[in-house]
């Protein structure tokens, strides 16, 4: 007799957590959802942090240039030899003085942790990431870039560099294009 009374306590305890689970769905169901449409609203919705880290990028001064001496500080902070570095001696002529001159700077964002240690170790200001997070490729070479050669001209949003959209803390953006 006690076995058929734990049978049915537990039928009961069964169908009652059917019931609650039920009842969680269907009030899900009918609440009013908020979806941000990406990528077709991203121009006009899209907020993204300002110390976000998306890219690694140089600094260039007003006239192009970069400050990397080619030290190897960021490439021996790289826990998974992301940053690859060649350089080479160059005498120079006036003063008969031999200086590091960087040949390549070769960066991997498929390879990168993003944790932000190259940054940290370079003394010289040379290198930042930016918050520019659309670097979706078809081929995974297309990710090693030579951040020596390309002048970074800000993301392909406008307005990324500054945060995007306006953030209204509490609401989602879903305006329309």
């Amino acid at each position: 007799m006690e076995n058929k009374q734990s049978y049915f306590s537990e039928v009961w305890c069964g169908v009652k957590s059917l019931v609650t689970g039920l009842r969680v769905t269907l009030k899900e169901y009918f609440t009013p959802k908020s979806t941000e449409q990406y990528p077709e609203n991203r121009k006009t919705t899209l907020h993204v942090a300002q110390r976000h880290r998306g890219r690694l990028v140089f600094k260039r001064n007003e006239d192009g240039t970069h400050n990397c001496v080619a030290c190897t500080m960021c490439e021996k902070a790289c826990p998974n030899e992301t940053i690859l570095i060649k350089s080479e001696m160059v005498v120079n002529e006036e003063t008969g003085r031999k200086k590091k001159q960087l040949v390549d700077y070769q960066y991997k964002l498929g390879d990168c942790m993003f944790c932000q240690l190259c940054v940290n170790s370079c003394n010289f200001n040379a290198i930042e990431f930016t918050n520019d997070f659309e670097n979706s490729v078809f081929e995974r070479d297309s990710l090693t870039m030579h951040l020596d050669k390309e002048v970074y001209q800000g993301g392909s949003l406008p307005g990324l560099i500054d945060g995007g959209a306006p953030l209204t803390i509490g609401q989602f953006n879903t305006k329309t294009k």
